[in-house]
């Protein structure tokens, strides 16, 4: 066992969701899966046994062990070979999995738990571990095309080398292509420096796209070398960040974002690239914060 992936359990079926696809990483990797519940009701000082005049199988003691135990039987029969543990933690989902994060390489969450309210598109413990969390967090939206290529955001900045890092990986272990998009408008493409400088901002025509070219391909340098055999698709699109990655993951099986890109304002732990993603990506998101981002 080389480490550890972690899922967040709490009987709903984004988390059963979840579990399956802890267990397929899991089993990719060759690393333990832990499931992990925050049971809330004993902090509360809530009745744990059954009623005295109910069933003797009822009782959230014994509910909560219901559902784990549902839980580590799906993981089991997506991946036997995977070793399977569980664990039920006294507190909120928020801070168990937070701290569990410490110690695993991957934290694997459903997009809405239980106690989703109606008409929100993900919830807050998958928006809280993907700001706070301490490794890569995904988050299980719809089901994936295990088929379809890794799609990979990219906009060249320092801290998002954790996600491009991430991303090859991943494409090698699936055994997947890589499609590495970067998009880029005249507002946010810096303006490249005129051959004449003489006419300071006059450039020929694509030269814009072309510094953009290049930022893409420096963004990814030394990574193909490191992982060649991970076919790997450049992609420049002109137009909006967000909207591009959402069309780009109706036929991805997994987007792989960093928190927060180049264009992120101070003291904020999560971009809305990544956050429009989790609402409203079509395949499973993987979110990685970048060294030295707050925690």
């Amino acid at each position: 066992m080389s480490g550890l992936v972690v899922v967040g359990v709490d009987g709903s079926a984004s988390s059963l969701a979840a579990v399956e696809a802890a267990a397929r990483e899991a089993r990719l990797r060759g690393a333990g899966l832990r499931l992990v519940h925050a049971f809330v009701w004993p902090a509360m000082h809530a009745p744990l046994g059954p009623s005295a005049l109910g069933p003797p199988e009822g009782g959230l003691r014994n509910m909560v062990d219901r559902l784990v135990a549902e839980a580590v039987e799906r993981a089991r029969a997506v991946a036997p070979e995977v070793e399977v543990g569980h664990v039920v933690v006294t507190g909120e989902p928020l801070t168990a999995l937070e701290a569990q994060s410490r110690a695993a390489e991957l934290v694997v969450v459903g997009c809405r738990g239980m106690g989703g309210f109606v008409g929100l598109l993900v919830g807050s413990t998958a928006v809280h571990l993907v700001a706070h969390g301490r490794c890569p967090v995904l988050v299980v939206r719809e089901q994936p095309l295990l088929d379809g290529p890794i799609v990979l955001g990219v906009d060249g900045s320092a801290a998002g080398q954790k996600a491009v890092d991430f991303a090859f990986s991943e494409a090698a272990l699936r055994n997947a292509p890589l499609v590495a998009l970067h998009t880029w408008t005249t507002w946010n493409a810096p303006m490249p420096a005129p051959q004449d400088p003489s006419v300071p901002y006059a450039n020929p025509p694509g030269a814009l796209a072309e510094e953009e070219e290049r930022l893409l391909s420096e963004a990814l340098a030394g990574h193909r070398e490191r992982h060649p055999g991970v076919v790997v698709e450049h992609r420049v699109v002109h137009g909006g960040t967000r909207e591009a990655l959402i069309e780009a993951s109706r036929s991805a099986q997994l987007v792989v974002v960093g928190a927060r890109g180049r264009g992120g304002f101070a003291g904020l732990l999560l971009g809305s690239v990544s956050q429009a993603l989790l609402h409203h990506a079509h395949c499973p998101v993987v979110v990685v914060r970048g060294t030295g981002e707050r925690h």
